[in-house]
């Protein structure tokens, strides 16, 4: 799975850039994962699943064609990634993401500053930037090649195998060009671990107890032998 985040102020037009954009990836025949951080509350009221929740209650909505899901307390952007069946994630917000690449919605150009600039693959709008490739309206099917060639994710867990103090410098160097996600030690170490066909970021340490906790177990059943390819799978 790859993502990118839209980030800006409030009234910067993320939006209406997250609805041309989705239109224009799932035209290139993308599957396209929708993702809203917000501050606000996620139902309307006079609705009945607002009237069905409360603060500590969990309530799950399912129709024709459709499910959710609404949980009593926060979850984090990577655990909502997990179950989005989606090629590429379009998030709204989410200006602490710094393990995201992002596009900037500028109302000036001083607001990049506090929107970690460096992690921006492009800006929308009339406000650019001078080192960021610039895109309006007029110009959103070129922004959907960009998104669909740059977009990445990295799991977020600030593990420092990679070098970097934290995914930041990571996702900053990959934005720039002298960096690649697969050089994301936490995505691509030599155990994984796969949720519904997405690999679940593995902090080196996680994975090498796991790994060694799981393997002594394997090489004690009858039927393995050294160099055997195995493959564990459950459903939790």
């Amino acid at each position: 799975m790859r993502a990118v985040s839209i980030t800006g102020f409030k009234k910067s037009g993320k939006t209406t850039l997250m609805s041309l954009l989705a239109h224009v990836l799932e035209a290139r025949g993308l599957r396209v994962g929708i993702v809203k951080c917000t501050h606000h509350g996620l139902d309307l009221p006079n609705t009945d699943t607002f009237t069905l929740r409360t603060k500590d209650r969990d309530v799950a909505a399912l129709a024709e064609g459709e499910s959710a899901v609404f949980w009593s307390y926060r979850r984090s952007v990577q655990d909502m990634l997990g179950v989005l069946n989606a090629d590429i994630v379009l998030v709204e917000g989410g200006k602490a993401l710094d393990f995201l690449p992002r596009v900037l919605c500028l109302h000036n150009e001083e607001e990049a500053a506090e929107l970690m600039p460096e992690l921006a693959i492009a800006t929308w709008g009339s406000v650019t930037l001078p080192d960021k490739p610039a895109f309006t309206a007029e110009s959103v099917e070129s922004l959907g090649a960009l998104v669909a060639e740059k977009a990445f994710y990295l799991p977020g867990l600030d593990c420092k195998a990679c070098g970097y103090e934290g995914c930041r410098g990571m996702a900053a160097g990959i934005v720039a060009g002298t960096e690649s996600p697969q050089a994301c030690r936490a995505l691509n170490a030599s155990f994984s671990v796969t949720v519904n066909g997405q690999p679940v970021g593995l902090n080196p340490f996680t994975a090498s107890l796991l790994e060694g906790g799981i393997a002594g177990m394997v090489r004690s059943l009858k039927g393995v032998t050294p160099g055997c390819n195995v493959t564990i799978s459950f459903k939790i």
